[in-house]
């Protein structure tokens, strides 16, 4: 594909459901004639579309592929895809003003939804005959269902920017009613080939159906993954996340917003750092993407579109400092075994069991006789992988304790004495500190500190390691 320069930009769920606001500052704005275009936009599926369609994100609240998945008989999947048309409709109301494009809304809806209603009945009826396997297609169901959100989002936001005038044209990906096998990159290579980025606005499903399988690798981190391979693949000057706050130093509804600062300027080693505190600037997998592609990210607030955001990209740092204090819950699963040393195989057989439950390792430690993984994970998964350890280790002591890791990071942390000014701070806040890491690299220290003194910990931290630079409020980082 050879594209006239561009950028690529995605919105986020829960900015999709303000598009209205940003169809008249972020997307037109100020803008007029071939300065509306150069741009391919990325769009999520409006807030709480895919907890309906799949599950709550957070609370686990069963969605339509959870019922499904689990229906025994009751149909209670069918209800719950009535509730998604309903929202649906909710959604498109509050952004369509014209009677004419609500109709063509609630069409494009009705389709999408009575289309997978369909499919799912006769799935059903078809592993009824006990030749065929519903659990070998429930990947494919939770695919076709994530489809639905990014499609009625794109759809909708075409029709409402056509309304105002600008030439936009609904690009989907998710593959509805489509044949054809391809892999990620015919399938946007071929739905972006006869695109004019001069006098056209593509509006692009966040989900690609493709032979890949997003959801197996990505599950719901599958938009940032098309985004970043729509900017690879179209060579776009830039890639841009517009979110609904900016990149700063700290979470200020935490620390207050008149003491964090905007990080401003970051690379993509301190967003894989902010990945792996549950922080995502950007998924790591996108993040790989343009990195290899050499394409810089942009993280900026969608509702100050004026604002540049932060510019993330391979740049080091002019200067030594800390630019962001963050956490995560985790559980410190200690394995102990007093003739552990000198013998090989415990951290093999630990990682074995942890990757077979699928939890999330976000640091690790170890000595002579001990390896303590600090886990993502639910403590019922967790008492699963103790009993599997248990099993190969019959003399260890395996525990396992909830507590929070607190994390300074940085492009160089180098020459700060930033971990014993950390130390120092977490002891005068009074908040015991049960271990603390520093790796050569310096972009990040941790400290390992009781779950319940987890608030306390960044904001004593920021306080002592951010805190001055950020005095008056939120500012760009040097």
């Amino acid at each position: 594909m050879n594209f006239p320069e561009h950028t690529v930009e995605k919105i986020g769920g829960t900015s999709m459901s303000r598009i209205h606001e940003l169809r008249d500052s972020l997307i037109i704005g100020d803008r007029a004639g071939e300065e509306l275009f150069h741009r391919i936009f990325v769009v999520s599926a409006f807030g709480g579309i895919t907890d309906l369609l799949l599950e709550h994100k957070k609370s686990g609240e069963p969605g339509v592929y959870a019922l499904f998945a689990n229906d025994d008989s009751d149909h209670g999947w069918l209800g719950a895809l009535t509730r998604v048309a309903e929202a649906m409709a909710e959604k498109h109301d509050a952004v369509l003003d014209n009677p004419a494009d609500r109709a063509l809304a609630e069409d494009f809806v009705r389709d999408r939804i009575e289309g997978a209603r369909s499919c799912l009945f006769d799935l059903r009826r078809l592993c009824s005959y006990g030749h065929f396997r519903l659990s070998s297609q429930m990947l494919i169901v939770r695919e076709l269902l994530s489809g639905l959100g990014e499609a009625h989002s794109a759809y909708v936001t075409t029709l409402m920017l056509q309304r105002a005038g600008v030439n936009a044209r609904f690009i989907d990906l998710s593959g509805w009613r489509d044949e054809t096998e391809c892999s990620l990159h015919e399938r946007i290579s071929g739905a972006l080939s006869d695109v004019d980025l001069t006098s056209e606005l593509p509006i692009v499903t966040g989900y690609a159906q493709c032979r890949e399988g997003l959801m197996r690798e990505y599950d719901r981190g599958y938009s940032e993954v098309t985004f970043s391979n729509i900017a690879a693949l179209t060579g776009a000057t830039e890639a841009i996340i517009h979110k609904e706050f900016h990149l700063s130093s700290a979470d200020p509804g935490l620390v207050g917003a008149d003491a964090v600062r905007k990080l401003g300027h970051t690379n993509y080693d301190v967003a894989d750092q902010l990945s792996n505190m549950g922080m995502e600037a950007i998924h790591p997998n996108a993040a790989k993407i343009l990195r290899q592609s050499k394409v810089a990210l942009r993280v900026t607030n969608a509702f100050e579109p004026s604002d540049p955001g932060t510019l993330i990209d391979e740049a080091p740092a002019d200067v030594p400092a800390v630019e962001i204090v963050t956490g995560l819950n985790v559980v410190a699963l200690d394995l102990f075994e007093q003739d552990m040393v000198g013998v090989k195989g415990y951290d093999a057989a630990a990682l074995e069991a942890l990757k077979r439950h699928k939890v999330h390792i976000a640091s690790k430690t170890s000595n002579a006789n001990s390896i303590t993984h600090y886990v993502e994970a639910s403590l019922k998964t967790v008492r699963r992988v103790v009993a599997d350890l248990e099993k190969a280790f019959p003399a260890a002591d395996i525990s396992a304790r909830s507590v929070f890791i607190v994390s300074a990071i940085g492009r160089d942390l180098g020459g700060l004495n930033a971990f014993s000014r950390g130390l120092v701070a977490l002891e005068e806040a009074g908040i015991e500190v049960l271990a603390a890491q520093q790796t050569p690299r310096n972009v990040d220290i941790q400290f390992v500190v009781p779950r319940e003194q987890a608030d306390d910990a960044v904001i004593a931290l920021h306080g002592a390691l951010v805190g001055d630079a950020a005095s008056g409020g939120l500012k760009d980082a040097a």
